[in-house]
């Protein structure tokens, strides 16, 4: 009898042994981190949303005769300027990205406000693109569905534009947890994904209507 008692306390033992995770760390990043899976599962279906969008854009040219119905081409110049610079706006996104998983608060910092300031101009430019698209929202098929396709890419530039500006100020002030690490980590990945879906929607709102 003694001595089950005794084997049951080991059994204990090892058994809290084995449930012991306070040496595991609190946060990690790519696959390890639950905020990786959802920032995969939130460019899924955005870039679903895209792809529907420009399916839409093709289901209505497919039955336009004349395409841009009465509009003008949009002007190729502000358009393919901030093409350029949501390209190069990648580069300081992937510094603060590294700088995060290396835990390195000095160049994620740099690397932030370095991205606030790539997005803001990349902002400032689709201004006036919107005003070089040569269409109204409300003048045609056409106009509605360039409108559209204009008006999620910039939602999303909003967006993460904020999340950037927010992680800056967080990443600044106070006492820095780990977990804002990952927080930055992602906020790169999810820029990358806003920066890549432009790439096919400039070529549909650029390029298809030269095609005649």
């Amino acid at each position: 009898m003694k001595l089950g008692r005794q084997n049951e306390l080991a059994q204990a033992r090892v058994d809290g042994a084995a449930l012991e995770v306070s040496h595991l760390p609190s946060f990690g990043f790519s696959h390890r981190s639950l905020m990786w899976w959802g920032t995969l599962g939130l460019m899924a279906i955005e870039g679903t949303v895209f792809a529907l969008a420009v399916g839409a854009y093709f289901y209505l040219r497919s039955f336009a005769s004349r395409w841009p119905m009465e509009d003008q081409p949009p002007a190729l110049l502000w358009g393919t300027v901030n093409t350029l610079l949501l390209l190069l706006s990648l580069w300081p996104a992937h510094y603060a990205k590294r700088a995060a998983e290396a835990l390195d608060l000095r160049g994620v910092r740099a690397g932030l406000v370095l991205t606030c300031l790539a997005e803001l101009a990349v902002l400032g430019v689709r201004v006036l693109e919107f005003q070089a698209i040569n269409c109204r929202w409300d003048g045609s098929a056409y106009g509605s569905i360039v409108w559209m396709l204009m008006g999620l890419h910039t939602l999303h530039l909003v967006t993460d534009a904020w999340d950037t500006l927010v992680l800056a100020a967080l990443m600044h002030t106070g006492n820095v947890e780990g977990k804002r690490f990952v927080d930055v980590s992602e906020n790169s990945l999810y820029w990358y994904f806003v920066v890549w879906s432009w790439v096919p929607l400039y070529a549909v709102v650029y390029g298809v209507p030269r095609l005649g």
